[in-house]
Order: C-alpha cells, then structure tokens, then sequence
C-alpha cells in the first residue's frame, strides 16, 4: 500500500514569539506551527526580518542559495534577502523575509513615537512577494496556506490571481486569521496601483476602491481571496466577522482555549 502523503501547511505570520515580544498574534503563530506540525503535518513558516529581531541572540543566518533575487516595486528594484533561525525547543525552523530598505530599522511597523512608517504599504507587498518566491525556490507545494496579521492580508489575493497557474500554489487552500491588530494610518492611493502586476487586475481590487485604503479595507481585500477565514481573536472587528459571513466563506468562529490547534487542523480539512 502507497504511504499516505503528509499535509503540507504553509504559515505566513506578522510576528513570532520568541523573535517579537508577547502578543496574541506574536503567541499564536508560535504555538500554532508547532501544535500542527506535532500532529504529524510538514510545516514551513516565514515572517518579516524586523529590525527588532535579534540576530545574534536568535541565532539567525543568511540561506545564500535562496537569496539575491530582486522584486520591483513602485519601479525600483530591492534585493531578497532569506535567514533561517530554529526554535530548538519546538524543533521548529523559521524563515525571514528581509530587505535593507523595508526592514532594517530598530521597530516593527512604527518607530519610537508610535508613528507608522509611511512605506508599510510597500513592506507588505515585499513581504508577501518574498515568501511566495522562496517557497517556489524550496520547490515545496503547500495544501494549506494560513496567513497570520495585516501585513500577510496580499497573500490570499496574489495566491489565487499572479499564482494561480503555478504548480506550487494551484491548489493551495489559503485561510486567513482574523486578529484585533489594527493599524491606524492609510495606505496611500498608489498602493493598488502597485499591487497590479501579471494576473492581478484593477477589476480584482474592488474592496480598495473606497475613499480611503485603511485596515477594514485591506482585510476586506483577503476576505475576497480567502477559502477559510478563521476569527483568531475573541475581539477581532465585528464588521469583518460579518463580511466573511457575508462572503459566504468556510467561517471558524473564535475557539478559546489551549486546545484550539485541532480545531483548526479539522477547519483545514473541510476546505
């Protein structure tokens, strides 16, 4: 009889515990990846190279044979850079996206004041971009692609249009987290303008058409392109819970607890 094949499942997370403080985002993606990889799941999981990241004390390397390619953006060219780091105690690798323009400053998405950087809209796309070309190079085919905070929202959209015909992605399921992280300064208006790209068209954008690209507008945006939206926090915005329904999406409501890994594992199931 042929061996089963293991589930691949592919995290896309804005913050990791221990590499970012404690948040309820920071704490899930760490816990998550493990709790499924545990139950007998391949696992691949990436998030941004932040500054705040230490990389003496975490141990992080640079993987020379996946680094080096250019993405384009706002049409300037900014170089790929892809470490890898272990959380020895989960038998858990990490990989992180970083760039020397997006992610070299000392705080994640504001500075020291609490103001958010003007160019996160272009850190996301880098970001999400990043990760999809490394799991083309690692030529590893994920069933299941779960995407973790706001800055992973471009996923669901570039999955199902510019990768829709790449083998590795075909026929991926993409499930999006819904978590209470929002950010509070708009996306300027270029920044749909700066999605476009083979495959991903203005008639593709519709939830970005609204006076202003803020938070509500870019989960919206993954809400679209999303086969499974899970409520990941127990006060994530009711008017998105609503648009998922809406959207007649695979909906999974909060599950509190420490046990909710197999609930999730069953929602990755259903899709």
């Amino acid at each position: 009889m042929k061996a089963k094949k293991k589930k691949k499942v592919l995290f896309i997370s804005q913050e990791i515990f221990p590499y970012l403080p404690e948040s309820e985002l920071a704490v899930q993606s760490r816990y998550l990846s493990q709790a499924v990889q545990e139950r007998g799941k391949d696992t691949r999981t990436f998030m941004p190279k932040f500054g705040l990241v230490n990389e003496r004390r975490n141990q992080l390397h640079e993987v020379i044979r996946l680094s080096g390619m250019n993405l384009i953006i706002n049409d300037t060219d900014h170089q790929l850079i892809i470490k890898v780091a272990s959380i020895q105690s989960a038998r858990l690798q990490v990989y992180f996206i970083d760039n020397e323009d997006y992610f070299q400053r000392k705080n994640t998405i504001a500075d020291d004041s609490g103001v958010e950087y003007d160019d996160n809209d272009e850190r996301t796309i880098f970001f999400v971009r990043g990760v999809l070309e490394t799991v083309k190079k690692l030529r590893w085919t994920p069933d299941v692609i779960h995407c973790q905070g706001w800055m992973t929202a471009l996923a669901p959209l570039y999955i199902k249009k510019a990768y829709n015909e790449d083998p590795f992605f075909k026929n991926s399921k993409v499930v999006y987290s819904l978590f209470n992280d929002e950010f509070k300064k708009p996306f300027p208006k270029e920044f749909a303008n700066n999605l476009l790209m083979e495959g991903v068209e203005p008639s593709h954008l519709t939830s970005l058409q609204g006076d202003k690209i803020d938070y509500e507008a870019l989960s919206k945006l993954a809400i679209d392109y999303s086969d499974g939206v899970i409520q990941a926090s127990e006060t994530a915005k009711q008017s998105l819970i609503d648009y998922a329904k809406e959207k007649k999406v695979e909906f999974l409501p909060f599950v509190g607890g420490e046990d909710y890994a197999d609930d999730y594992l069953e929602f990755y199931e259903k899709l």
